[in-house]
């Protein structure tokens, strides 16, 4: 099936009582034909995970970490899951640092935490899935042992890390005689298809224990070691929530930086900005909430255990009510710098017929990851561990058996306890600012969900050091990008779409319609109804 025009925007919705949105057309077909047979959001969303995990090795698969929030009728909030691994237990800062290092390089086995993935599979599976694992994952074995053509973005990642990937045994069907593929050629992963046919026959214990654990313990060269390996990664915790623009928004607390979406959110609803986007000050009372936040991550965001805020007070009206006060909607506020963590992710989101509903994203993070493969076993490692600081004393200071910052930000939105939007996006840093553009669109301005889509995005760039630049899609407009200016925005307009700002998927509902909506920045994206 031919691929819609993704600037149509009638090419960017589905709607039906069941709806898949997902960043790959394969993934969202195969989610839809879950549904279709019998299977609920939950069996739906790990299919589709798992086929983007093979025809999507640049963002996502089976060697990075996953969260996930579910909304099941009739429960009083979501049910929450944090399934990010852990540091092994040869991974010690004293040893990096001794070693010469200031910071953990992302293909460095220190920055190899244990991977949560599958553990997350399962616990969704037991706990809410409806079908067989091994059903769900027969989509997924599919596409690697017979083939799948490879995206633009797949082929411009392998041509970009050839002589890193190639030479590995994990990246076998990838290239042909040492080659990156071309957009559309045909590829092959035999050796992840007998990984993930495992898992579907054996569960935890084919990824975990086995010969894909003594591989994982190779390739790392013993950080991770057989008893990190052993602990589950997937834990069902509290989710925090907080009532903005008259939904609640509920999200994954640290060590995820989710709750800046929020937070964000909250303090721009506070400004009472225009609710027309045309409006300079519209844009200028969105960088200004989420600027007033975002700097404090890197301080605040670590393992739970060891995060200097209880959960509960990241969302605490009082702390972030001091933030409002110091924004002015006349001119742009002075922050502390921020810090960047860019990312390779896969965000999808499913509705079923019978209101279930999960926002789910996994995660490799910078692009393949670590780049390290996994011999035999077909798949690369994430380095989720390079989030760790190495600065003594610090909550996020890496050591054994903690989980580090991490980037990854679902959201789930119900009013009076009905579901009413499912939203994400990848990113790394971006996420929140990305997810704070979209809610303003849809919830503030009233643009219905193409049109949030099509809404012109920007990013802040204080990262760079000296740089305090807001970088804007071109079609934000003259007027609108003069009038920021004006009120003290340094600012840079892109050439075109930035493809690297999303793709977002959001379903909404309403009188019990669920209505996806994919994202014209990302060619593969696609919502489809059951």
């Amino acid at each position: 099936m031919k691929p819609p025009d993704h600037h149509d925007p009638a090419a960017l919705t589905a709607q039906g009582a069941g709806v898949a949105v997902t960043p790959h057309r394969l993934a969202t077909e195969a989610a839809t034909d879950i549904m279709r047979q019998g299977g609920n959001a939950v069996d739906a969303a790990i299919g589709a995970n798992a086929v983007l995990g093979v025809v999507a090795p640049e963002a996502c698969g089976i060697g990075g970490d996953l969260f996930a929030l579910i909304h099941n009728p009739g429960d009083a909030g979501p049910a929450a899951l944090n399934s990010s691994g852990r540091a092994g237990q040869g991974a010690k800062a004293a040893l990096v640092r001794d070693l010469g290092h200031e910071q953990i390089s992302i293909d460095s086995p220190f920055a190899v935490t244990v991977p949560g993935c599958v553990d997350g599979w399962i616990a969704m599976s037991q706990r809410f899935g409806t079908m067989p694992l091994a059903t769900v994952l027969a989509y997924a074995i599919h596409h690697a042992a017979d083939g799948f053509p490879a995206s633009a973005e797949l082929a411009a990642t392998l041509q970009r890390l050839r002589e890193v990937l190639a030479p590995q045994d994990a990246a076998s069907g990838l290239y042909s005689h040492g080659e990156a593929p071309s957009a559309g050629e045909r590829l092959r992963r035999p050796e992840l298809a007998a990984t993930l046919r495992a898992i579907g026959r054996d569960g935890r214990e084919a990824f975990y224990d086995g010969p894909v654990a003594d591989a994982i313990v190779t390739a790392t060269g013993g950080v991770l070691r057989h008893e990190d390996l052993d602990q589950q990664q997937a834990h069902w915790i509290n989710p925090i929530s907080m009532s903005v623009m008259g939904w609640t928004g509920w999200t994954i607390p640290p060590n995820s930086q989710s709750y800046l979406t929020l937070a964000a959110a909250w303090i721009f609803e506070q400004l009472d900005p225009p609710r027309d986007p045309e409006d300079p000050k519209f844009t200028h009372a969105a960088i200004e909430a989420y600027r007033a936040v975002a700097w404090e991550r890197n301080d605040l965001v670590a393992d739970p255990d060891f995060a200097p805020l209880p959960a509960a007070q990241f969302l605490d009206p009082a702390r972030l009510q001091e933030r409002v006060d110091e924004i002015s909607m006349q001119r742009r506020t002075a922050w502390p710098a921020q810090h960047r963590a860019s990312g390779g992710t896969a965000y999808l989101t499913v509705h079923d017929g019978d209101g279930m509903g999960i926002s789910l994203i996994q995660s490799n993070y910078h692009g393949i990851g670590s780049r390290i493969g996994v011999n035999r076993a077909g798949f690369f490692l994430h380095d989720r561990g390079s989030d760790f600081t190495l600065q003594p004393g610090h909550p996020n200071e890496l050591a054994p058996g903690k989980r580090p910052l991490h980037t990854l930000s679902p959201t789930l939105w119900t009013e009076e306890g009905r579901l009413r939007m499912l939203l994400g996006t990848r990113g790394g840093d971006f996420q929140p600012q990305t997810l704070l553009q979209t809610l303003t669109y849809l919830r503030w301005a009233g643009r219905h969900e193409a049109a949030a889509q099509l809404s012109p995005r920007w990013t802040t760039e204080e990262w760079r050091a000296g740089d305090p630049t807001v970088v804007v899609e071109p079609h934000l407009g003259d007027a609108v990008t003069a009038g920021i200016a004006d009120l003290g925005h340094r600012v840079r307009a892109t050439e075109g779409w930035m493809g690297g700002w999303g793709p977002v998927s959001m379903i909404t509902t309403r009188d019990g319609i669920a209505v996806g909506a994919a994202d014209p920045r990302v060619a593969t994206s696609a919502a489809l109804p059951v």
